[in-house]
Formats: C-alpha cells, sequence, structure tokens
C-alpha cells in the first residue's frame, strides 16, 4: 500500500483535504475515468495532439468512456488503429479493484472496492420492484464518528477522487450489463425477471449515502456527479440523485445551487442533548441551523422533499414525545418532508439496541397521522456484510479467509441501520 497521511480528526473543524483529481499511478500513465471532456482535452493537447484533433479525440473517447462503458481503448472503432495503441501508452481507464463482492438472497450486492494507492472503501446495490438504487461512497472512512454507524468507528484516511466516485457507478453498471449491447452476465437469471420492469435499467437511482460524509468532499463529489448527470455521458436524471449529508450546513445551499440533487438529511434526534451525542457534528451546527438549511434548500418542494433519515433507538429517542417534536419541528420550519424510520440493528460493540417492532410502529403512526410521510425502510442484505464500513472491517480482520465473489457467509448478518441504502429514495 502507498504511504497516505491520514486526514486528521477535525473536533469542531471542517477537515481540509489535499486536493487532487486523480490518483497517481505507478506506470505514469493518467486513468481517464473522472474526468470531463475539456481535462480530457487538455491532457491530450499536452501529449502532444495539435489543438484540432485533441478536441476531436477528446469528445470521441468520452463517447466511448461514460456512454458505452469500454475500458480498453482497442475497443474504440472510430478512432484510427494507429492511435489507440499511442493512447493506451500514455493514458488509461480504470476501474475501483474488486477486493470482495457479495451477493444477498434477496438481490442486494456489496462490493469491497480498492485505490490503485491501496486504499479500502465500499458500494452497495440495492435492488427493488420498480428501481435499482446504488449506494456511493465519497471517503476512506469518515470524520464524524456517529455513534449508530459503522463506518464511524473508522479513522478518515482521505478523499476519494472524482474517478473513484464516477468509478463505482461504472463499475456497477459493469456489473450488471448495463451498457449498450451489453449482456446480462452478472444477474442470476431469476432476478433478471422478476425483479426489474423499468426502462430496461437495472440501475436506475444514486444515493451519495455509503462511506463519509460527501458535503467534506464537496469539490470532488461535484466532478463525478456532473459526469453521471451529462447528458453526453452516463446521462442519470439529477432526480434520481440524492445526496445524504449529517448536516454540514455551510455547503447545503451550495449543493443544492451547484449539483441540483435531492437531499437527505441524517437527523436522527429532536434534542440538542441527544443529537449531540449520537451525530457530534450537532454540536457544531446545530438542529435549528440545521433545519433552517433544509428549508432554503434550493429546489425542494412537495415535488422533491426533503428526506429526514432517523434511526430508532431504543430508549434513546423513540418515544411518542419525539415523534410529536418531530413533527413539530417540521410543521414549524414547513419543510417538504418525508420521514425515512431505519430500524437499527448493532454490530458487535454497539452502544445501542434496536427498539421494539410496536414502538416503531407507533412512531411512524404519530408521524402519519400530522400528514408526513414516515414508512419503516424493510432491512436488506441481511444474509451479508450490508452495512457502511462493515466489509471493510471484516476485511482488516487478521484471520478472516477469503470468499468467492458469490458466496455469502452465514455469519455476516450484521446490519447497522444507517448503512441501508434506501431504495425508495427518489
Amino acid at each position: 500500500m502507498t504511504q497516505t497521511t491520514l486526514m486528521s480528526i477535525p473536533g469542531q473543524i471542517d477537515p481540509v483535504p489535499v486536493e487532487r483529481d486523480i490518483t497517481p499511478r505507478e506506470d505514469g500513465r493518467v486513468d481517464l475515468i473522472g474526468l470531463p471532456k475539456d481535462r480530457i482535452r487538455e491532457l491530450f493537447d499536452e501529449a502532444g495532439l495539435d489543438a484540432k484533433q485533441a478536441k476531436l479525440r477528446a469528445k470521441q473517447v468520452f463517447h466511448w468512456l461514460y456512454h458505452r462503458g469500454v475500458t480498453d481503448f482497442e475497443a474504440m472503432t472510430d478512432i484510427a488503429k494507429t492511435m489507440r495503441p499511442w493512447l493506451a501508452e500514455r493514458f488509461f481507464i480504470g476501474r475501483p479493484d474488486v477486493v470482495e463482492a457479495q451477493h444477498s438472497t434477496d438481490g442486494t450486492r456489496k462490493w469491497l472496492l480498492r485505490t490503485s494507492d491501496g486504499h479500502e472503501f465500499e458500494m452497495v446495490f440495492i435492488p427493488d420492484a420498480d428501481r435499482g438504487t446504488l449506494c456511493v461512497s465519497s471517503q476512506v472512512g469518515c470524520t464524524l464518528n456517529c455513534r449508530f454507524c459503522h463506518t464511524g468507528t473508522m479513522r478518515l484516511v482521505r478523499n476519494l477522487t472524482p474517478g473513484e466516485i464516477v468509478g463505482q457507478v461504472m463499475l456497477a453498471r459493469d456489473a450488471l450489463g448495463e451498457w449498450p449491447k451489453g449482456s446480462m452476465a452478472g444477474l442470476e437469471v431469476e432476478e433478471d425477471s422478476a425483479q426489474y420492469t423499468s426502462d430496461g435499467r437495472l440501475l436506475t437511482n444514486i444515493v451519495m449515502m455509503g462511506m463519509g460524509e460527501p458535503l467534506y468532499n464537496f469539490d470532488n463529489v461535484k466532478g463525478a456527479l456532473k459526469l453521471v448527470m451529462d447528458g453526453e455521458g452516463l446521462a442519470l436524471s439529477k432526480r434520481r440523485i440524492t445526496l445524504s449529508t449529517s448536516g454540514v450546513v455551510p455547503a447545503m445551499e451550495r449543493c443544492g445551487e451547484e449539483i441540483g440533487v435531492n437531499l437527505a438529511v441524517s437527523l436522527h434526534a429532536v434534542t440538542k442533548e441527544i443529537r449531540d451525542e449520537i451525530v457530534p457534528l450537532n454540536k457544531k451546527y446545530g438542529i435549528d441551523e440545521l433545519l433552517e438549511a433544509c428549508a432554503a434548500y434550493p429546489g425542494a418542494s412537495n415535488a422533491r422533499r426533503i428526506t429526514f433519515e432517523y434511526v430508532m433507538l431504543k430508549d434513546k429517542n423513540d418515544t411518542d414525545e419525539h415523534a410529536h417534536e418531530l413533527v413539530r419541528l417540521l410543521k414549524h420550519y414547513k419543510l417538504p418532508a418525508k420521514v425515512n424510520l431505519i430500524p437499527f440493528n448493532p454490530w458487535p460493540g454497539a452502544p445501542y439496541e434496536c427498539s421494539t417492532p410496536e414502538r416503531v410502529k407507533r412512531f411512524s403512526e404519530i408521524v402519519f397521522e400530522h400528514g408526513i410521510s414516515a414508512p419503516v425502510r424493510t432491512p436488506r442484505g441481511r444474509d451479508i456484510d450490508a452495512a457502511c464500513g462493515q466489509l471493510v472491517g471484516q476485511a482488516r480482520s487478521a484471520d478472516r479467509q477469503p470468499r468467492d465473489d458469490q458466496t455469502v457467509s452465514p455469519t455476516c448478518a450484521i446490519l447497522s441501520g444507517v448503512a441501508q441504502c434506501d431504495p425508495a429514495i427518489s
């Protein structure tokens, strides 16, 4: 593993990352994944092509990378055969390395991935009846230390680059046979026909809800999502992309203005004392400040509601009084809101227990009675390491045994509530 200085744990100070748009490769070639068309053109120009050629080749390569999903310059049939070796000598078409892939009986898939400098992170794909949601990581580790989240037990190593972020989407498309003229080789036949009915795509939605706080990696997340939304690239509508934040208030308005995707907020408590404990970022950006930022979020409306994530913790945040206070807050700030109630499933050593099903049901009923949608999230991927950070944690165990990429260990039934990407987010 390449030595990487750990990003400092900032306490109540926002982390200041070392900016990089690519991860350097040992062979000196530049990975083009994650780079916009103009940046590709600049690189081709710097490599010796004249301006006209650089512009043309950049347009062609961009199409093959992001619209067709090719990983080999030789497959770019509209580029001269003599030009393809020139490109391959100087440039690279990357994907994150797959360390391990797990496949749940309910169709949920999870990948443990590795960067070119040797750091591991995760992504999850969750199929549903009318959509398929990819949960994408933005950082290696996390700095927020939320007490119910397994990733919060890990140190923040570094931000993921735009290529490492958008590379997750491209890898998922590879696995699902989502590129033009692709195959369904990555899926079981029974899943292929039974679980998907939408426009022919399996991957229909993206949530920036994996490892890390995306708003602490704003520029790289923005760059990656612009490629995902580019009509000449991956062409996924911004209405099908949701960014989940623990409440980095200064970046929220900027997110709405510059990226324009849906917003989800990890709320999880309605009093200062409790939220300070379980989401320490609350000590810096309190509940009222956070909800004011939500009320001002560009594009929020009844048609594009803000999702509030609320993990149900026994005897901590799950009383009738908490439910009524949640309603009061959402009404007070006139928020177009949906609340996702998340049954907490603890990992070994977790400081909390899950609320009883009866308590979760009553909490949901109270919120619903006041005209606010409050569905209870159905846990997914219970038979695999489907919690954020869980698969990385397993991988770091010295005694961990390798598994085939379609083999699921029956002992890996640990699922952290926050880690379950929500296929209902749209």
